[in-house]
């Protein structure tokens, strides 16, 4: 076999995406700079520390420290470089789109930067964003520079392992020189390659997580008809999942999808149909579904205590799944919203939530212990289904609760436990268990 030779990488956006992609080139062995505007980002990096939770991520980069550097200045990242890879972050505008801002102030630094043999764009765009930016590049006197579409398909709290042995890894070049570098770079990855034009690329990622996100919302809506039919949702799914033409994931009924990609995706793509003048009927009702899922739960938790005004609610879980400490797009955001719009009173626990990240509601409020932020509430409601909320005393958590009602939103816990320790279950899509 034969090993190609190991190139001189610049990576621009040191946030999860860049982060894993420095660290991970880097375990492949090229050489890498990731460079970022936030100078306390880079501060950590540099002194060894990593600025969000990931598992693994933070060993790649001790064991990779020498090829692995981290800056605030481009022309630093950019001297030695042969590819720049664009992992900068595209959040959503009020009309949906994608803001490419960070993108085009990445794209205009390498003005001048002839060196280059590739600029590779691993943040989601929007279909035909690949276009302008060959379009930029050959005005910018770059034309002999390859581009190439290789959006990530990594999953927080797996992403390390994603990056190394992925489903697939899906290149969309401008031309055949460019596909083969990109190729190359990820000699060692344990995956397929699948080669493909920029627009199509593109297209995956987004036509990707929204199916996903159909899915999610589709077990939902499931869940609300086996709640007003007496089937339980857990048995179904399990069920639906053992047919290979579907599989079993993404079947798990919940709050909804979260996270910085789901919703974003989503919107982005929908976005996108109507700029063509096409409404995206399917795509719409699935944002909507996911966006009505955590307000139904308030709903039903509403008609259990009769009233939420001067209740006590504990919400077990503030990040939008485990493993992370990630609160974007949260569910919990928006139901310790509407509590405190009712006049109920939120305590709540995550063992990992960014301070900085999270609402003024819960750094006034949140506690150490899922059984400190139950003392005196009238309901639990569990959000994140964090694996340590299985080991909890229910038992002894209903001695310390003003009234004991517990809405499980992640179907995490046993109801049958739960009633017999005194509380009220309500789960998604399950039968309400009473105590006895």
């Amino acid at each position: 076999m034969v090993h190609m030779p190991k190139r001189n990488v610049a990576v621009f956006g040191a946030g999860y995406i860049g982060l894993v992609t420095g660290a991970c080139l880097a375990e492949l062995g090229h050489r890498v700079v990731v460079r970022d505007i936030q100078p306390e980002r880079v501060r950590l990096l540099q002194s060894g520390e990593v600025p969000f939770f990931e598992p693994g991520l933070g060993d790649l980069i001790s064991k990779n420290k020498e090829r692995l550097t981290f800056t605030l200045d481009v022309y630093e990242a950019v001297a030695d470089a042969e590819v720049v890879y664009v992992c900068v972050d595209t959040p959503p505008m009020a009309s949906g789109d994608a803001d490419l801002s960070r993108v085009w102030a990445v794209v205009d630094s390498l003005k001048g930067a002839t060196h280059l043999a590739a600029v590779v764009v691993k943040s989601t765009v929007p279909v035909g964003t690949g276009e302008r930016l060959r379009a930029f590049l050959d005005g910018a006197g770059l034309g002999h520079v390859g581009y190439a579409a290789n959006p990530e398909f990594t999953a927080e709290g797996t992403a390390v392992a994603d990056f190394l042995n992925p489903d697939r890894v899906v290149v969309g070049a401008s031309d055949a020189a460019t596909a083969e570098l990109v190729q190359e770079l990820h000699e060692g990855v344990n995956g397929p390659v699948e080669v493909m034009d920029v627009a199509s690329a593109e297209m995956v990622k987004l036509a990707s997580n929204a199916l996903l996100a159909t899915k999610i919302s589709f077990i939902n809506e499931i869940a609300t008809v086996c709640e007003s039919t007496g089937a339980d949702i857990e048995e179904v799914a399990k069920a639906i999942g053992m047919d290979h033409r579907l599989g079993p994931y993404f079947l798990k009924a919940g709050l909804g999808y979260g996270g910085s990609c789901f919703p974003k995706d989503s919107r982005a793509l929908s976005a996108l149909a109507s700029n063509s003048g096409y409404s995206f009927q399917l795509l719409n009702a699935v944002i909507q579904v996911n966006e009505l899922q955590p307000r139904r739960a308030i709903q039903r938790l509403k008609g259990e205590l009769g009233t939420l005004r001067g209740s006590r609610i504990a919400l077990l879980g503030l990040t939008f799944k485990p493993g992370t400490d990630d609160m974007r797009e949260a569910p919990s955001s928006i139901i310790a919203s509407r509590l405190l719009a009712e006049g109920a009173e939120v305590r709540c626990w995550d063992p990992l939530a960014r301070l900085d990240d999270v609402e003024p509601w819960a750094s006034t409020s949140r506690h150490a212990s899922p059984m400190e932020a139950v003392i005196g509430a009238d309901a639990v409601i569990v959000v994140t289904e964090w694996p340590e909320l299985k080991d909890i005393d229910w038992a002894a958590a209903r001695s310390v609760m003003r009234r004991a009602v517990c809405f499980d939103g992640r179907n995490l816990l046993d109801p049958q436990e739960l009633a017999a320790s005194g509380f009220t279950y309500m789960g998604v899509g399950r039968a309400t268990h009473t105590p006895g």
